[in-house]
């Protein structure tokens, strides 16, 4: 009797805990985490899993079974990974749909998956063709949501990339450090036996599926396409060290695709209405919301030097400085009247403490990017 009750007094708690945080969410997000959960209960059926899982060897033909690259993504096998499913869906949800929108979040969900799936597929078929081993065809179920949890990393990080998540001893770990981190831990776990071999092969096709999506591909309100900021290029996922060789690589594969007119060269147009004439300067390779993200970033850094300037001036004289500019008391006398009494007007010039040389000049690098 007693451990029905608190059995029953978990559930009650369970039960609080997850309206909490499924709370001032869409409905996208609560019927992902729904899916989730139930279907969760048909992974004990190996049957279930054949049918629902992505496998290489049945969603080519002859077999082609597309349906499971729509449902694969639903299917856990183990309850933790559902519960970090949901958590992480939930947290991200609240994060990033209120930005795109609910319609911009099931485009999002459905190209990642699908792409997903695609992608892993076709890792497991040129596995086959380098080792003839057909269990990479046929035993091998790809399933869960690992490929978007990794997709939601990489939406997080064009969102927030410097928004610190931990100081380590190492430096700091940043939202930009998140997707590589998520596939290099898969990799470790998969190494110790923690996770299956086809989560690793999930995470870095998400990545790569998200990424291509978010960069090329990804509409935006102003009719823009795709988001060629300089700290969202695919080397960005990388250490500083390792940015510049990866950087010739990516440009390299990158031309060869347009010259092979598998991409197109972005254009981004600035739509300059505060000029007088109204003209359109069209220029390759920038976007609005970076040069706006660079401009904030800009003035926050030339504000915060502008203060240091005006502390260390204040320590090192410039009352003095003020003093020996700002003008006397000065007294106007008025001519004499005709009864002889002569009025005579004082007058006090307000003290102006004067800028320095190097406060005019950050101020003056302000206002420069302000009109920029």
């Amino acid at each position: 009797m007693a451990t029905l009750k608190v059995l029953n007094k978990n559930v009650v708690y369970f039960a609080q805990q997850l309206n909490a945080l499924l709370d001032n969410t869409s409905s996208t997000v609560k019927f992902i985490c729904v899916a989730s959960f139930f279907i969760y209960f048909l992974s004990y059926s190996d049957e279930a899993v054949r049918f629902l899982s992505v496998t290489p060897g049945y969603i080519i033909p002859p077999s082609f079974w597309v349906w499971t690259a729509f449902t694969y993504c639903f299917l856990e096998i183990h309850f933790w990974e559902v519960c970090v499913d949901i958590v992480t869906i939930v947290l991200c949800g609240k994060l990033i749909e209120p930005l795109w929108g609910q319609a911009e979040m099931i485009i999002f969900f459905t190209v990642v998956n699908l792409g997903c799936a695609i992608l892993s597929s076709f890792f497991y078929l040129f596995l086959y063709m380098c080792t003839f081993n057909t269990d990479l065809l046929f035993f091998v179920h790809i399933h869960g949501l690992a490929g978007y949890i990794a997709g939601l990393s990489v939406a997080v990080k064009q969102v927030m990339p410097d928004h610190m998540i931990v100081k380590t001893p190492l430096g700091k770990l940043t939202n930009r450090n998140i997707p590589l981190c998520i596939v290099l831990l898969s990799l470790i776990l998969y190494l110790g036996g923690l996770l299956e071999g086809t989560n690793p092969t999930m995470f870095t096709s998400g990545v790569l599926v998200s990424w291509t999506y978010l960069r090329f591909y990804q509409p935006h309100s102003n009719g823009t396409r795709g988001d060629l900021a300089d700290n969202f290029t695919f080397s960005s996922f990388f250490p500083n060290v390792l940015q510049p060789p990866i950087s010739v690589v990516c440009n390299t594969i990158y031309s060869a695709l347009v010259r092979l007119g598998l991409c197109r060269k972005t254009v981004r147009k600035f739509d300059m209405s505060a000029a007088p004439t109204g003209v359109t300067v069209t220029l390759p390779g920038n976007d609005s919301h970076d040069m706006e993200r660079r401009r904030q970033i800009a003035l926050k850094a030339l504000n915060e030097r502008l203060g240091k300037a005006t502390i260390s001036s204040s320590n090192s004289g410039v009352d003095k400085v003020s003093s020996s500019r700002v003008p006397k008391e000065t007294t106007i006398v008025m001519p004499t009247s005709e009864n002889g009494s002569r009025n005579s007007t004082s007058e006090t010039t307000s003290a102006i403490t004067p800028l320095l040389p190097n406060q005019i000049q950050l101020q003056a690098q302000v206002h420069h990017v302000i009109d920029t």
